[in-house]
């Protein structure tokens, strides 16, 4: 099995790192013509660079933009009109006890997590329904099923997120167009990584084992007992944004290494 994604274009929000960035590099490799996105000029066009320089075989473009306000998406679509692939990757975290959380950080939470890809899908739909074939991925997360205690704001955006996705791929309904939700489980990105730092300078041990300990502590039922890496959440991004998952739609996909602990 193949996927060749030469002639399609796809923008990947959030992709100066972490997952994204991963996620556009195995695009970059299928043949899409890639179009980086993050808040940064600088660091957008670095990762751009970055792209081109580990072997992307078709155009890299960067186009900075905030996709948590209104008006940083319609400066996105400004600058790329059309896309026949978009993975709404943009998101934050942030572990905050249900009563500390306030409006401001409810709100955050939305306008990145959620409004983000509802602008931008929104705008790219139309024209992926007129050629009769794109690829609308929302990042969604293991967590918009089991709402974490520490971060409630953070689980309820990923559950819309998840909503969102089945609303559009019934509206998207007999067309070539498919629009999936994709769920990580913990994952070691640098944001995930930056936030395990302090127990990892105060044991002194491999990221990949803070990181393993924490699955196990906070994610006991993780079946894999680790966290994910963020190459492994790309390949399923990869497959799903191909022609070859044309009959999976509506989907909510688990690359949660088993935390969801249902069948």
């Amino acid at each position: 099995m193949q996927i060749n994604l030469t002639g399609k274009t796809a923008l990947v929000t959030g992709s100066t790192e972490g997952i994204g960035y991963a996620i556009a590099r195995q695009l970059a490799s299928a043949g899409a013509d890639l179009v980086i996105n993050g808040r940064s000029e600088d660091k957008t066009e670095k990762a751009a660079k970055r792209l081109e320089s580990e072997g992307a075989k078709g155009t890299v473009k960067a186009a900075a933009a905030d996709v948590s306000t209104s008006q940083g998406c319609s400066e996105l679509v400004a600058s790329v009109p059309y896309v026949d692939i978009l993975i709404n990757n943009a998101g934050i975290f942030q572990p905050i006890d249900f009563f500390d959380a306030s409006d401001e950080v409810w709100d955050r939470h939305w306008q990145v997590n959620v409004m983000s890809a509802v602008r931008l899908s929104r705008a790219y739909l139309p024209g992926m329904q007129k050629l009769n074939w794109g690829r609308v991925i929302f990042l969604a997360s293991e967590s918009g099923f089991n709402i974490p205690v520490e971060m409630i704001h953070y689980g309820v955006s990923k559950t819309a997120d998840i909503a969102v996705a089945r609303g559009l791929a019934k509206r998207m309904a007999g067309t070539g167009v498919t629009v999936n939700s994709v769920l990580p489980g913990p994952t070691l990105s640098e944001g995930v990584q930056a936030m395990l730092a302090e127990e990892k300078e105060r044991t002194g041990l491999p990221i990949e084992e803070v990181a393993a300990a924490f699955v196990m502590k906070h994610r006991s039922t993780s079946i894999i007992q680790r966290a994910a890496s963020v190459e492994e959440i790309a390949n399923l991004v990869t497959y799903l944004a191909s022609p070859l998952a044309s009959a999976t739609t509506g989907a909510s996909v688990r690359v949660d290494g088993g935390v969801i602990d249902t069948l």
